[in-house]
């Protein structure tokens, strides 16, 4: 985790045809904004989360990467993904039902393979 951002993969382990390098995929750094707020770490992932809208442009547009050391925003510009990321580590914080509680619930009311519930 560069600068506490996440990276899809380390992409100088993997060949898949790309140069290595790859900047910090923000979607996946909004998951873990969610992740820490589900856990209780509810201030790391503020931290988190106020570091990730720092990085936005002037008018509030996000790439679906950011390159740490050269501090800009790289790839699809704008991205749908990180912008749904975003609205989802929000409303973590502002809902008593956020996504992740909705999942969590949605999961404990699906019947388990038998056909009773949990």
């Amino acid at each position: 985790m560069p600068q506490g951002l996440v990276l899809r993969y380390k992409t100088e382990n993997v060949d898949d045809g790309l140069p290595a390098g790859e900047g910090a995929f923000l979607a996946c750094s909004f998951w873990m904004v969610c992740a820490l707020n589900m856990l209780g770490r509810s201030q790391d992932a503020k931290r988190l989360f106020d570091r990730l809208l720092s990085l936005r442009n002037d008018v509030g547009l996000l790439a679906e990467e950011y390159d740490i050391k050269a501090k800009r925003q790289v790839g699809n510009f704008p991205q749908a993904l990180s912008h749904i990321s975003l609205i989802n580590a929000a409303f973590e914080f502002t809902h008593a039902s956020s996504p992740g509680q909705q999942r969590a619930q949605s999961n404990r009311e699906q019947p388990n393979r038998l056909g009773r519930n949990s």
